[in-house]
């Protein structure tokens, strides 16, 4: 397999294009190869297959029958998008189920670790923050492995998200039964703090998670037995009314065996309690971490909602996850592209932009002559076209 990456021959033609994908230029040459597993070459590389589901994301496509179709008819795509002897429906869906998941999932990483230089970092004084929590995919009844409840089927993303500078750090995927709270320590490195909600609960996990040195700031529910080992003095007329070094939950139940600090605070008449062992934060500061936990949520929507990530066009585990993270490297690509294009966090205004800026580009470079899309495939198109089915 070539390793290196072109995303389009003519690269001047098409700034726009080139300044999204330039940060694949240094991290595909070190992915691990993609072989073919039998005598017949692959007729769609681990180049085109990303290029291929970036696009999916990028370009807001239905299903895959519809970003197949794109791939054939647009002069754009099927010119460097596509593979050179375009793709068959077939050969693109067994691509997705059983290939190329070693591969994305360096580029992942790779490419978080180039996003996370690239981008400014904020809240520095409060360390370094990962937000840890779940998002529920729904799943058709095939998908017998995504088990749920009875006539239910769903699939479970568990992430970690940088709220430091706002991006995807780590991705791990379950049935919709898997339990959250299993995945703190796989995804939180030495020196982070997790921040997480209600569900994360468990005393006897929070004594693990600081035998193991992690840190972490949790809301509790209200009504949690806390046995106060020393009260800290609290400002009256601030959000914060309680701050102290507790044992939590029922002694000789659930109690934990060592201590933790709990700052409870209040805001818009709603009562917060977090349990943490993060000594050295202010109880404001404590208020302030909480609060950024909700940029996991805003992410989990703005994803779903405007790259379609949730729009299933793989039924298998293997696939929806090599589709997940295709969709977490084009938000990491257009996190850069925004940041170095126009200094800003990514946004719909500017992923509309690029994509009109994208059309543009090639219309005024194939202007009023024939593309040399036009007669690259020389197929049947009424008959390969009753090849395509829904998925």
């Amino acid at each position: 397999m070539p390793r290196h990456f072109k995303p389009h021959v003519k690269k001047k033609l098409y700034p726009s294009f080139k300044t999204l994908f330039d940060p694949l230029q240094s991290v595909l040459p070190d992915a691990p190869v993609l072989e073919s597993r039998g005598n017949r070459p692959l007729q769609m590389t681990f180049e085109d297959q990303l290029k291929a589901l970036i696009f999916f994301h990028l370009e807001d496509h239905e299903s895959g029958r519809h970003l197949l179709q794109f791939l054939k008819e647009d002069d754009f795509a099927q010119t460097y998008i596509a593979p050179e002897k375009g793709i068959s429906k077939s050969s693109f869906f067994e691509a997705v189920n059983t290939r190329g998941l070693e591969q994305l999932q360096y580029v992942f990483q790779a490419l978080y670790a180039q996003a996370r230089h690239s981008l400014p970092k904020e809240h520095a004084h409060l360390g370094e923050l990962v937000a840890i929590d779940g998002s529920l995919i729904d799943a058709t009844l095939s998908m017998h492995w995504a088990d749920y409840r009875k006539n239910s089927r769903k699939a479970k993303v568990h992430l970690g998200f940088d709220l430091n500078r706002g991006l995807p750090a780590k991705i791990f995927l379950t049935d919709g039964k898997g339990a959250e709270r299993p995945f703190v320590p796989q995804i939180l490195s030495p020196g982070q703090t997790s921040v997480t909600d209600r569900g994360f609960q468990c005393h006897r996990r929070f004594d693990q998670w600081q035998e193991q040195g992690r840190l972490f700031l949790c809301r509790i529910r209200h009504d949690t037995v806390k046995s106060c080992i020393e009260a800290k003095v609290v400002t009256s007329g601030g959000i914060v009314f309680y701050d102290a070094i507790v044992l939590l939950g029922t002694p000789g139940v659930s109690q934990t065996e060592q201590q933790l600090r709990v700052v409870g605070y209040r805001v818009d008449n709603v009562e917060y309690w977090i349990a943490t062992n993060r000594y050295d934060l202010t109880a404001e500061e404590v208020a302030i971490v909480y609060k950024l936990r909700w940029n996991i949520e805003s992410f989990f929507a703005w994803w779903k909602r405007h790259l379609k990530v949730y729009h299933i066009i793989a039924r298998s585990e293997y696939g929806l996850m090599v589709q997940i993270l295709a969709g977490l490297i084009t938000y990491l690509l257009l996190a850069i592209y925004c940041r170095k294009e126009h200094n800003e966090k990514v946004s719909i205004k500017r992923v509309r932009q690029l994509r009109n800026n994208i059309r543009n580009e090639a219309r005024a470079a194939w202007g009023n002559a024939p593309p040399p899309s036009s007669h690259r495939h020389e197929r049947n198109h009424q008959n390969e076209f009753r090849l395509y089915a829904k998925t």
